[in-house]
């Protein structure tokens, strides 16, 4: 639930965390003591019957292991429908191969989907209420903030905009951390009383003991479950983590699965590249995440559409820059680059050797927009002249951006 104030602040942060499957945030659920229901993970139908005998139970729950929402109201391309089953244990290999090796499309997925790779399947338990939990970073008071809602198990955007007396905030003093009067008024606000406000207390205390020493950014659980034998459980979750903080993690970055994410951030993280692709057709090669974010948003401005986010920072090498366009040009959609750097700590010398090599090595089948400024800039234009590229260059930003959109149009 991170509510954004603009399109290039969204992409921005949707590039800066890690996420990891629900069967691995049951790992961390078990080390810091938050009570969530058993659960096994299966990479073969075989492995699935197998957990869901081991489970016992009347029921078990399969659940597809991908990094999007709305698996339960998701459908395979093979016809099958919903991520999520409620089975008897005989049923579980059943419905498992109907699962892995598919690509399941949810509304978070796009007409892509996502290929199931595995399966949790999970212990089955009957609910007498469903609730809704997270804590976030909070980036306008800088604190970390709790959201509940007595509304679980549904999209709590929705929740908010139909009923926003329904969420529940808590800002925690980010020194003095979570306090026993801000537990018991979240407690009383979602309605535990006696024994469940007691559990949901020693949960809420421990998620957050996760939250900090994890580095999230964010942890949610939704839902969040009272059942008919009394126990309050975190019945599902997602988690994101800082990426500047996971030096420190070296066990969650264990937890990585590049399968789930765009091979052309993957091949980025590789060189240290900060890029997230978006739908758009002109590509962007950026230095300074501000930059990068104003470009997109003047490319908006003038009737264009950003194909990416790619800031390549402010000591980038010539290899570096390099890396950046080759990544640029895997992708089909891109129709024109615009490449926009202010020379700070930056050589635009640099930028320009990068971007003459790279075009070299594998050529340049479209419009190329250039706009240096600053640190040795004539040296940089010097360098791009006497490449004999064939490149538009650009007086200023916003000239830039209009050339840009109109080699497309052109």
């Amino acid at each position: 639930m991170v509510l954004t104030r603009g399109y290039a602040v969204h992409t921005f942060r949707a590039s800066r965390a890690m996420n990891i499957h629900e069967y691995q945030a049951k790992i961390l659920f078990d080390q810091f003591s938050v009570p969530n229901p058993r659960g096994m993970v299966a990479a073969t139908p075989e492995e699935a019957g197998t957990a869901a005998k081991e489970l016992g139970g009347e029921r078990v729950v399969v659940k597809s292991q991908v990094h999007a929402g709305g698996r339960g109201k998701g459908t395979f391309k093979n016809g099958f429908q919903g991520g999520v089953h409620l089975v008897a244990p005989a049923e579980a290999a059943e419905v498992a191969a109907q699962m892995i090796g598919q690509t399941l499309v949810t509304k978070q997925t796009g007409e892509a989907g996502k290929l199931v790779r595995k399966v949790m399947i999970g212990e089955a338990v009957e609910i007498t209420h469903e609730y809704y939990l997270a804590i976030l970073m909070d980036r306008a008071t800088c604190r970390p903030v709790i959201v509940a809602s007595t509304e679980g198990g549904m999209d709590i955007e929705e929740v908010a905009e139909a009923t926003p007396e329904k969420i529940l905030r808590e800002h925690i003093h980010p020194l003095m951390g979570l306090q026993p009067f801000e537990v018991r008024k979240l407690s009383a606000g979602l309605g535990f009383k006696g024994e469940p406000a007691k559990q949901f207390g020693k949960l809420l205390s421990n998620l957050y003991r996760l939250f900090l020493e994890c580095d999230c950014s964010m942890v949610e659980i939704n839902p969040l479950v009272e059942t008919t034998d009394g126990r309050v459980l975190a019945l599902d979750a997602k988690f994101n983590f800082d990426d500047n903080a996971l030096f420190r993690h070296p066990e969650i970055v264990e937890f990585r699965d590049t399968d789930e994410e765009d091979p052309r951030e993957v091949e980025a993280s590789k060189h240290s590249l900060n890029y997230i692709g978006l739908d758009g057709n002109i590509a962007c090669l950026v230095n300074g995440a501000g930059l990068a974010m104003a470009t997109m948003d003047i490319i908006k401005h003038y009737g264009g559409e950003p194909a990416n986010f790619l800031d390549v920072g402010g000591g980038a090498t010539q290899e570096q820059v390099a890396a950046a366009f080759k990544i640029i040009l895997s992708d089909d959609a891109v129709k024109a680059i615009l490449v926009n750097i202010f020379g700070g700590i930056m050589d635009c010398d640099v930028i320009a050797h990068g971007v003459v090599a790279a075009c070299r090595e594998v050529g340049l089948p479209i419009p190329l927009v250039v706009r240096l400024e600053g640190n040795n800039v004539a040296a940089g234009k010097a360098t791009l002249a006497a490449s004999d590229l064939n490149l538009i260059a650009a007086d200023d930003l916003a000239d830039a951006a209009e050339k840009a959109v109109a080699s497309i149009a052109a």
